[in-house]
C-alpha cells in the first residue's frame, strides 16, 4: 500500500470516529467525513464502500481483541475440567471482569461506538447478540461439568438468558456512563461480589 494511501487511511479512521462518537451512526455523514480530511465524498467512497463499511473498519480492531480474549477464557475454563476440576479458583482467578476492564481501557472510543453509536448497523443489538452467543457456551460448559462428574444443577435456557442478560448489561453499564477507570475498577468489583455467588448459586458449579 502506498504511503500516501496509508496516511489518507488513517485521517479518515481519525475523522470518521470522531464523527461517529458525536452523532452516531444513523446521523453521521460520509460528506463531513470526507470535508473534514480535505477529500471529496467520491474519494471516500474509493476507500470504503458505505458508511457501514467505515463503521466496521473503526471496531474492528476492539472485535478483534474481544474475540481473542475470550477464546483465552473459554480455553482457561475447560482446562479446570481437564484437570482436577477445582471451581473454585476457576472463579477466583483472572475472571471475564478483569478481561473486560483491560479492554475497556485500551479500546474505550471503539466500545462507545459499538455500544453507544451503533443503532442503523448489524451491531446494534450487540448485547443481545453476546447474550445469546454466552447463553449458548454457557450451557454447553454445564454439559461437559456433567460429563466430568461435577455436581450441576439444572436451569432453562430461557432463565440462563435473562441472567445473562441482567449481568453483560450491567457490565457494559461502564461504558455507557463513561467511567474513569478507577470508577470502573470499584464498579466492576462490586458486581462481581454481587453477581458470582449468584452464578454459583444457580449453576452449582
Amino acid at each position: 500500500m502506498p504511503k500516501d494511501k496509508t496516511e489518507t487511511y488513517h485521517k479518515i479512521i481519525r475523522a470518521a470516529k470522531a464523527e461517529f462518537l458525536e452523532k452516531g451512526f444513523e446521523q453521521a455523514s460520509m460528506r463531513n467525513i470526507a470535508s473534514a480530511i480535505g477529500m471529496s465524498a467520491a474519494g471516500l467512497y474509493r476507500h470504503f464502500k458505505d458508511k457501514e463499511d467505515l463503521f466496521d473498519a473503526l471496531i474492528e480492531p476492539l472485535m478483534q481483541a474481544f474475540a481473542k480474549a475470550y477464546a483465552a477464557q473459554r480455553k482457561r475454563a475447560y482446562r479446570f475440567l481437564e484437570d482436577d476440576g477445582n471451581m473454585e479458583e476457576l472463579w477466583m482467578g483472572k475472571n471475564d471482569l478483569t478481561i473486560f476492564l483491560d479492554l475497556m481501557h485500551r479500546y474505550y472510543d471503539e466500545f462507545r461506538l459499538l455500544l453507544c453509536c451503533a443503532d442503523g448497523t448489524k451491531h446494534a443489538d450487540f448485547i443481545h447478540d453476546f447474550t445469546s452467543f454466552e447463553q449458548k457456551e454457557t450451557l454447553e460448559y454445564m454439559e461437559a461439568a456433567r460429563k466430568k462428574g461435577l455436581q450441576v444443577n439444572d436451569i432453562k435456557p430461557q432463565e440462563l438468558h435473562l441472567l445473562l442478560s441482567a449481568y453483560y448489561t450491567a457490565v457494559f453499564e461502564v461504558v455507557v456512563h463513561s467511567f474513569e477507570r478507577a470508577e470502573a475498577e470499584h464498579y466492576l468489583h462490586t458486581l462481581q461480589r454481587f453477581f458470582f455467588p449468584g452464578w454459583r448459586a444457580v449453576l452449582g458449579l
